[in-house]
């Protein structure tokens, strides 16, 4: 299969492998996908840590090339591995870094990241909203928004981890416009982050269009879609739980792919496959103990949208 370049489907990744993983109690009050851990803390660190190199170097063997950092655990970051949600990169040589809902991510912002992207990219400016925290303003990057790099649309569930006036600032900053939406699991709470039930990719967009509690907001946001030239493909609630949601389209120089979890892959019926097959090759990616931190493929991907050096 080959496909030419899109804006969507970045080349180039950030991943971080953590040494000291485990399920943060600070997020679970409103992350649903987290999961009650029989596991030591020992045995979910080395785990994670196999998870993410085996995730790496088959990514790599695809023909993306991943930028692999490790995070030692010192600073007590167990989020860590969920890079996405704190700094974000742009078409023109732009950066973006969040501010964090919980005390514990706040500390995964690192320089060395930032540093390297500059080092191997072109960076023009780097947009730091991550004082905004003190004030209790949060927007917790491409988990918060899911972006259409393409339409320039930000489509964001309403959540605490996603503020209108961070992300009014971000859409102003980056040129997108926000299409803003509510959200119900199936308990009636809003979903966290929005990219648990929602992946853009170049031709096709996976959605959990049953938990978009308004109807007229679900029905323009699937017009917006296909006028982006994607087919919508409808995500039940059961799959979103399955992380069927939390995927992402990558380039390679032979062709885009659709990397996700061999947990969300399973979840996929054979006809939603050969949709995603027509411009995308599935990649299934084993992480069942970083999914227990509620994120899956998605969550652990920072897309690099610059031009190389």
């Amino acid at each position: 299969m080959t496909s030419p370049t899109s804006l969507q489907a970045p080349r180039a990744v950030v991943m971080i492998r953590p040494h000291a993983f485990r399920v943060n109690p600070q997020t679970a009050a409103d992350n649903a996908f987290q999961s009650l851990v029989a596991a030591t803390d020992a045995d979910l660190a080395a785990s994670a840590f196999e998870e993410v190199s085996a995730a790496a170097d088959r990514l790599q063997a695809e023909g993306v090339r991943v930028h692999l950092f490790d995070d030692d655990g010192r600073h007590d970051t167990p989020d860590s591995v969920f890079p996405n949600n704190w700094f974000s990169t742009h078409v023109g040589g732009q950066i973006a870094v969040y501010p964090m809902a919980m005390p514990s991510r706040r500390r995964e912002r690192r320089s060395d990241v930032i540093e390297l992207l500059k080092t191997e990219y072109r960076v023009q400016d780097v947009i730091d909203y991550s004082g905004l925290a003190h004030d209790g303003v949060f927007l917790e990057g491409t988990g918060a928004m899911v972006l259409d790099h393409i339409g320039r649309i930000a489509y964001t569930a309403r959540s605490n981890r996603a503020d209108p006036v961070a992300l009014e600032r971000f859409c102003t900053h980056f040129n997108f416009e926000p299409m803003v939406f509510d959200s119900a699991d199936r308990h009636g709470r809003p979903v966290y982050h929005t990219n648990v039930l929602m992946c853009i990719a170049t031709r096709f967009a996976l959605v959990g269009l049953d938990l978009m509690t308004d109807a007229r907001r679900r029905a323009e946001i699937c017009q917006r879609l296909e006028d982006g030239g994607r087919e919508v493909i409808a995500l039940s609630p059961a799959q979103i739980a399955e992380f069927a949601g939390n995927a992402i389209e990558l380039g390679t120089p032979h062709g885009r792919l659709l990397a996700l979890s061999t947990r969300a892959a399973a979840a996929l019926t054979a006809k939603q496959c050969a949709v995603i097959e027509r411009t995308a090759r599935l990649v299934a990616l084993p992480v069942p103990t970083i999914e227990q931190a509620g994120g899956s493929v998605r969550c652990m991907i920072a897309g690099i949208h610059l031009t190389r050096r």
